[in-house]
């Protein structure tokens, strides 16, 4: 990282020196202009309007338009000249519980290093803040402009969070906030549930830019010159829900399922959602039977070829029987003539 500031954190008489680094960097996939036919980049010349002629950075000064074609030219020599009593310190001002700064406010995020000698009193601050549990409002000018500003930590640095001024923060003008709109108590109960059931502890490694990764991969196909794989499509939102009960019950059922939970019992109305999860059993339940069937045939084909095989010794067993009666026949007839 490159540090982008430099000054002191003056803290009542101490004063700690710091070097400031952006926080935060954006992932976006960035493109050129380019002319379809060839690729060649496209330029834009910096032109007067007065005279046509195309003019350089040195030769550009800042202009605030006060109506009717006017036009007040300020240089660098009348921003120099402004009085910037925090042009290279940051002004501890006061500290104050840190869920009074409300988060709209926040602006952009800078680490702050302690330099040279000045890590001592740096984690003096560090370790006073942390144990305040609370938030250093300061003020800071960075790139010519004067902003307030936040001091907390985070992992063991000095964060500085500058914010927008109060004037800077738009108020919502919207019809509906003058409507006298009622919630039914029973409709408040059940997106009070869908929130208890959605419920969970944040953990930002958990999501990713799923475009941005889509839209690498069809550049990284177009390099390669192999085809783009399409991404699965995602369900397609539901239509505006009608009874506003139904949808947040159906919306409660489906949390529950996403999290593995039994659904709602009772003699609620089955939703959408629990009337699918039903049929989906019952189609599971049906082929079960099959299985049991299957067993059953085997036995019945080994009980059908035990008959046979029975018929089959009844019938060896038969000239046997024949030779055993005629054997008691010739015994009888002997015995009469000896007698």
């Amino acid at each position: 990282m490159r540090a982008i500031w430099k000054g002191a954190v003056s803290f009542g008489l101490v004063s700690i020196g710091v070097k400031v680094y952006s926080a935060t960097e954006e992932k976006d996939i960035r493109f050129h202009q380019v002319h379809r036919e060839d690729g060649g980049r496209i330029r834009y010349k910096r032109t007067c309007s007065v005279c046509g002629e195309e003019v350089t950075y040195d030769d550009i000064a800042k202009g605030y338009d006060i109506g009717g074609g006017e036009m007040v030219i300020l240089t660098d020599e009348d921003f120099a000249d402004l009085p910037l009593s925090t042009s290279h310190a940051i002004d501890v001002l006061e500290f104050v519980p840190a869920e009074q700064v409300d988060p709209i406010l926040y602006n952009k995020a800078y680490f702050l290093e302690p330099e040279g000698s000045a890590t001592k009193p740096y984690v003096l601050l560090r370790d006073a803040l942390s144990d305040s549990e609370r938030v250093a409002i300061v003020k800071v000018a960075l790139r010519q402009r004067e902003q307030l500003a936040t001091l907390r930590v985070r992992e063991g640095v000095l964060l500085l969070n500058t914010m927008l001024w109060p004037d800077e923060i738009r108020r919502p003008d919207f019809g509906f906030l003058d409507e006298d709109l009622k919630v039914r108590p029973p409709e408040l109960a059940m997106a009070s549930s869908l929130i208890d059931s959605m419920a969970g502890e944040f953990e930002p490694d958990a999501f990713t830019d799923d475009y941005r990764a889509a839209l690498q991969e069809v550049i990284d196909a177009k390099v390669e010159g192999r085809e783009v794989v399409q991404p699965e499509e995602e369900e397609a939102a539901p239509a505006a829900a009608v009874d506003l009960m139904a949808a947040l019950k159906a919306s409660v059922e489906r949390a529950r399922a996403a999290r593995g939970e039994a659904p709602s019992g009772g003699g609620a109305e089955p939703t959408p959602i629990s009337s699918a999860r039903s049929a989906k059993k019952a189609a599971e339940k049906a082929p079960a039977r099959k299985p049991a069937e299957k067993k059953a045939e085997p036995a019945k084909k080994t009980a059908a070829k035990k008959t046979p095989a029975k018929k089959a010794a009844e019938k060896k067993a038969e000239p046997a029987r024949k030779t055993a009666a005629k054997k008691t026949t010739a015994k009888k007839t002997a015995a009469k003539k000896s007698a």
